[in-house]
């Protein structure tokens, strides 16, 4: 190699190193900007869905999420049912864009289990079993889940069936067609009730 050609090298090599330093100098500066706010942030403990009827049908309803210790409570009502019992779960997707709330996919299943009762041994992370209508038509939510963490759960749905989940047929119970989807999201933690 030509002296000249071993200069332009170290020239190269010593911009390099120069440039990497300031770089490296300035992802220090912004990142510690932004570690003050990021410090302040917290993973959010409250989440909603809003279900909204599929073709043909009238269910709708609101369903809260919250954490309480290591369990998620889910708690609401949802209206427009039949009287009797409705499969309830978690499906895979927060797809909304099939009329019939197909395109939500199947219930969310991350470890391959098979379809069982929120409480059998072997069960889908998303069967949450039934709902129960009164003879209004409607079904107040209140359950508790140990399998379920909030963020893995964000941006999936909940489906209302149109029948009763039997929480043994498989793939899903039998449960019938999907009358109510809605997207679960991030929420403020509601305030306390007085």
């Amino acid at each position: 190699m030509s002296v000249s050609k071993g200069r332009i090298l170290m020239k190269s090599t010593l911009m390099l190193a120069v440039v990497t330093e300031i770089a490296m100098a300035m992802a220090a500066m912004f990142g510690a900007e932004h570690a003050d706010h990021a410090a302040e942030m917290t993973t959010p403990k409250a989440a909603v869905a809003v279900l909204i009827p599929t073709e043909g049908n009238s269910v709708q309803g609101v369903i809260r999420l919250k954490v309480i210790g290591e369990s998620l409570e889910i708690t609401g009502q949802v209206s427009g049912l039949k009287p009797g019992e409705h499969g309830f779960h978690i499906h895979e997707f927060g797809d909304l864009t099939a009329a019939d709330g197909t395109a939500a996919g199947g219930h969310y299943n991350p470890s391959g289990h098979e379809h069982g009762g929120p409480d059998a041994a072997d069960h889908h992370a998303g069967d949450l079993g039934n709902i129960t209508a009164d003879d209004k038509g409607i079904a107040t939510v209140n359950k508790v889940s140990k399998d379920l963490k909030l963020p893995m759960i964000m941006g999936r749905s909940f489906v209302v069936h149109a029948g009763v989940d039997d929480l043994k047929s498989q793939p899903s119970g039998d449960a019938g067609p999907r009358v109510a989807v809605g997207v679960i999201g991030y929420t403020k933690e509601a305030p306390p009730t007085k």
